[in-house]
């Protein structure tokens, strides 16, 4: 992710309003005990997602990729007063540790942590959602986008982190696994009549995709 120049990524950082107490403590505690801690969302995305659940106010949110709760926690912020957010990972190492951050949070009545296979849960879950954001293994990102689309609300939205790959995605010569899925995936959603799309071009890169 070190291909956006480095002045301009820290200018708009401090640019930028402050994390809570503990989302600055989800930070902290990500980068000393867990591996990649740069899977993190961390400040800068962390305050953009918190910004469009804000101005979304959805009322379902659908988080694919938990990780250690961080983003979880930005996207909360928005929930409506009777509002709701699923977040759904694999990773049972981590579950003490993030369900100790819900608890901590304003929003812990509002969380629904479940671990599991996504693809397997999502089917089964009797919601229609606002918006919903795709940060988890990349060779199954299409598969995510097919099983949840139908599900989101006419002028819902779907957000998908990592789509730039470290801006691997734009070189023709870079043909490993995850590069070609995201690849096709970013091709996907750009043609797909069911949507309009804009890809950011922030941190590793967010495909917005808005249900017509």
């Amino acid at each position: 992710m070190d291909f956006i120049d480095k002045e301009i990524d820290n200018y708009c950082e401090v640019h930028t309003s402050e994390e809570g107490d503990l989302l600055k403590k989800v930070n902290r505690e990500t980068h000393a005990k867990v591996l990649q801690p740069r899977m993190l969302s961390g400040h800068y995305q962390g305050r953009l997602l918190a910004m469009f659940s804000l101005m979304i106010r959805p009322k379902r949110i659908l988080e694919i990729g938990t990780y250690t709760g961080y983003s979880a926690l930005c996207l909360a912020e928005g929930l409506s007063e009777d509002g709701k957010l699923i977040t759904i990972d694999v990773n049972e190492e981590l579950e003490t540790m993030v369900r100790g951050f819900f608890k901590d949070s304003d929003f812990n009545s509002k969380i629904e942590f479940i671990i599991g296979n996504a693809l397997e849960i999502i089917p089964n879950l009797d919601e229609t959602f606002d918006l919903v954001f795709i940060d988890a293994d990349k060779l199954n990102y299409l598969n995510y986008y097919e099983v949840v689309i139908e599900k989101v609300r006419k002028g819902g939205f779907i957000i998908s982190d990592n789509v730039l790959w470290s801006g691997k995605v734009a070189d023709e010569t870079k043909k490993d696994k995850d590069t070609l899925n995201l690849r096709a995936f970013n091709d996907r959603i750009h043609e797909d009549p069911r949507v309009e799309n804009i890809l950011l071009y922030i941190r590793d890169g967010l495909m917005i995709a808005q249900k017509k």
